[in-house]
């Protein structure tokens, strides 16, 4: 009969064995939902996304929206220390100026492109998201290579 010093040694030589996970029915991934109202950020990663070619690139420690290589559209999150969550797009020549015009509490002449025409749109605003997409839209077309054009109308 084994001793009570022989029994504690063999338990701690041979730790416990754990019982083998039960086999469990893996479950389909969820259908993607559509982003929060509550966060700006995603819900124009989905309208960027949702134009042809589009690649996301940090530059600058902020996402930028391109196609071919190529930016038209960079995310602007508290630009130093600005306050104001936007994003900034190519657009067409005097698109700028009508649209500050007509709203400036959601247009703006954002710094560094403001001067070659692009255009801040403030995503910590009320955002009208279908007039944004027509923007980006717009800002792709004006990105893209003309034998890529047909692909956004299609």
């Amino acid at each position: 009969m084994p001793t009570k010093t022989a029994k504690s040694r063999a338990a701690k030589a041979a730790p416990a064995r754990k019982p083998a996970p039960k086999a469990t029915a893996k479950k389909a991934a969820p259908a993607r939902k559509p982003a929060a109202k509550s966060d700006p950020l995603a819900r124009l990663r989905e309208v960027c996304f949702s134009l042809p070619e589009v690649t996301e690139k940090e530059a600058w420690g902020e996402a930028t929206f391109r196609v071919k290589e190529k930016m038209f559209a960079m995310v602007s999150n508290n630009h130093h220390n600005d306050g104001i969550v936007a994003v900034w797009c190519k657009a067409p020549l005097g698109m700028q100026e009508l649209l500050i015009d007509a709203d400036p509490e959601r247009f703006y002449k954002p710094p560094y492109v403001g001067p070659n025409g692009w255009i801040g749109v403030r995503l910590d605003r009320k955002v009208d998201w279908e007039e944004l997409h027509g923007l980006l839209a717009e800002a792709w077309r004006m990105t893209a290579p003309k034998k890529m054009l047909p692909l956004l109308d299609a």
